[in-house]
């Protein structure tokens, strides 16, 4: 199977003059306590705001070019407030909101965003619904509907729901999907199994893309080090091979384990051995040509 989602090579040669790195993956929030009852005591530093101008100052040190701000909360207002961010921080290239795809008036939801250039995807939080979520018949029908408008489709998911995705993505050969956090690996009980079996399965659909984000805190959060992690960067790297494959934060979520730059700096020092081409893609082009990002980028002061 042809992969509909491949790069021409010309627009390649011409995107590998541009080093650009690009965050497929961030957050911000005005906190709330019950809107965001899962921040618990143990991450109890995340219980504030997140705004605009500290992630500039982050994306400034770890010298980052551009985002994809991702939905937190099952919320249309979150989106639309997403969406006002972008339009006034020219660095937030892209956003991936909610909407309930599932709901019989989703395409007039959908609708709605139409003057909305930087609206590029759609993610439910399904890490959190019960078995059999992503095989429901409402929820596909929504997913047609991403697909005829071009939008993308985050996978929200857990390991143990690898095997539903993979149903789900097979459904829709056309549809863009990016697996976020390669779903989730118990690192920290050093699990590999069943999540690498799974994983190279759904990998084998090639409109599926990864990001590498969010390790950190499925690793210890105090004790992780890169070689606790390389077994699972290795495993997403045989899985989805450097074309398929985005660099992404988690950010504010990952400040439990990492700071911002700290996580870069990792990725960094893990794809150092691999060639100036697969770099690129790997920390930006691929995330340009999945989520169609404006080829203008670069940090605004």
């Amino acid at each position: 199977m042809n992969n509909p989602f491949q790069t021409s090579s010309s627009h390649k040669s011409t995107m590998s003059l541009l080093p650009l790195r690009i965050d497929a993956h961030h957050h911000l929030w005005h906190y709330h306590p019950a809107e965001f009852s899962w921040i618990d005591e143990d991450m109890a530093t995340l219980r504030r705001d997140f705004l605009v101008n500290e992630l500039h100052r982050e994306l400034l040190t770890a010298k980052i070019d551009g985002t994809v701000a991702v939905q937190a909360r099952e919320s249309l207002v979150e989106t639309r407030w997403l969406l006002e961010c972008a339009r006034s921080a020219p660095i937030i290239r892209g956003v991936v909101g909610w909407a309930p795809l599932g709901a019989n008036n989703l395409a007039e939801i959908l609708n709605s965003f139409d003057d909305a250039a930087k609206l590029v995807g759609i993610r439910e939080i399904v890490q959190t619904k019960p078995d059999g979520y992503l095989d429901r018949s409402e929820f596909n029908r929504g997913v047609r509907q991403l697909t005829s408008l071009s939008l993308t489709y985050d996978i929200l998911i857990q390991a143990r729901q690898l095997i539903e995705a993979t149903r789900l993505v097979d459904q829709h050969p056309y549809q863009r999907f990016v697996l976020d956090h390669a779903a989730k690996p118990k690192i920290s009980k050093d699990e590999l199994e069943p999540w690498k079996t799974r994983l190279l399965e759904l990998a084998r659909r090639p409109n599926v893309f990864c990001k590498v984000s969010g390790l950190v805190t499925e690793a210890n959060w105090q004790h992780w080090t890169l070689e606790s992690l390389c077994p699972y960067l290795d495993v997403c790297v045989e899985a989805f091979g450097p074309n398929r494959l985005l660099a992404g934060s988690d950010w504010p979520v990952c400040l439990v384990a990492s700071a911002y730059s700290q996580w870069w700096d990792l990725l960094a020092r893990y794809f150092a051995d691999f060639n100036q081409d697969e770099v690129r893609l790997i920390f930006g082009e691929n995330a340009i040509e999945f989520y169609r990002l404006s080829a203008d980028l670069g940090v605004s002061s």
